[in-house]
């Protein structure tokens, strides 16, 4: 992951006693930051050491706090809101993820003072990367509605902006070919075997299959709540397991979770997404990623036939637009299957269109002039 697209300036290192920490460097400048990241002291600790290194004040003076009805007054208020604590930490670590950045560059601007115009030339210059100028633009519709909450602004502008259009379908979903081939040079035994074949036939997530264990076996059955929606008290989700997925599962231990590391312990999602891309380069899959194994049972289930609804039973998606956007391209392969088929039924038909009744086909009895 690229930290510095979060928090600008955050660095990591090792202490001397072994213990990773971040700090602020910039320059000359340096302010340690802890070593949790993305918590909130590190926020913390960060906010300061970035207003003064701005300033040249600590945080504290007057002068090195925020300018009350700024962005950086903003983004704090709404940290502090019972919407923003609400948020998984996942969740929040993505949002900062693209507020920080903005804020940095923009903190001190005053919030009434911003007009569609203003947003539209922070999109703008996203342009060469529509998916990051719509994520932009989501979190700045966000926070523009905490002011509106907060009686700042009565419109939101960002809402009153278009999102840009992303070409091509998003991360890539494993064919057929490319999981027989990582299945070839990952072989049974492996963690990366192990894991591949937990979200190909779970449809799980990267921050929900490294928590998956024998805890979440119930009759035969797998069963957990998405993280993404656990604070909303998300639906649970409910999976037979799949004969060749109990295979793999079988002689995993009972007291850690199934992706565990070698010490027993939990496996963090970005390690196991770091991992993937080693076992996936490792394969010649350059265009896969643990992600595009999500999309992968979904098309698999689509051309199984199961509808939109029971496609969402398994994966754990909240709205049929986003089942739709994964399993587009099997769809339609299969509805165009059934619409020829369904033309090559029908009675006389060599008769097409232009072959029209004669009582259609009458010459017109006026020349033209």
């Amino acid at each position: 992951m690229k930290y510095k697209r979060q928090f600008p300036g955050a660095s990591p290192y090792t202490d001397r006693h072994g213990q990773r920490r971040w700090r602020f460097r910039k320059g000359g400048f340096s302010r340690e930051l802890g070593t949790a990241y993305g918590s909130d002291d590190f926020i913390r600790r960060y906010e300061a050491a970035l207003s003064e290194y701005k300033t040249g004040r600590k945080a504290g003076a007057g002068v090195a706090r925020s300018i009350p009805g700024s962005v950086n007054d903003l983004v704090a208020a709404w940290y502090q809101s019972p919407e923003w604590k609400a948020l998984a930490d996942l969740t929040k670590r993505s949002y900062r993820g693209v507020i920080e950045p903005f804020r940095s560059k923009h903190g001190d601007k005053p919030v009434n003072r911003l007009e569609r115009r203003h947003v539209m030339g922070f999109l703008a210059e996203k342009s060469e990367t529509p998916s990051a100028a719509n994520n932009l633009r989501k979190r700045l519709a966000q926070l523009l509605d905490h002011a509106i909450a907060l009686d700042w602004i009565k419109a939101n502008p960002a809402r009153l902006t278009k999102a840009y259009k992303v070409t091509g379908e998003g991360f890539h979903a494993w064919d057929e070919g490319e999981i027989a081939r990582f299945f070839e040079v990952h072989e049974p035994g492996t963690v990366a075997h192990r894991a591949v074949t937990l979200m190909l036939y779970t449809g799980a997530a990267r921050v929900d299959a490294v928590k998956l264990g024998p805890m979440n076996m119930r009759g035969g059955r797998l069963e957990y709540r998405r993280q993404k929606t656990a604070k909303t008290n998300g639906v649970l989700v409910s999976i037979p397991v799949h004969p060749d997925l109990a295979d793999v599962l079988a002689n995993c231990p009972a007291d850690r979770p199934f992706l565990a590391t070698a010490y027993g312990k939990s496996r963090s999602p970005d390690g196991l997404g770091n991992l993937m891309r080693e076992w996936c380069d490792k394969a010649g899959l350059s265009e896969c990623s643990a992600h595009g194994l999500r999309k992968a049972c979904a098309r698999r289930l689509a051309e199984a036939g199961a509808t939109a609804h029971e496609i969402m039973a398994v994966t754990g998606h909240k709205t049929l637009a986003e089942v739709q956007r994964y399993t587009e391209t099997a769809m339609r392969e299969g509805l165009a299957d059934s619409a020829h088929a369904k033309l090559l039924s029908r009675p006389n038909r060599e008769q097409t269109v232009v072959n029209l009744p004669q009582r259609f086909a009458k010459k017109p009895t006026k020349a033209l002039k």
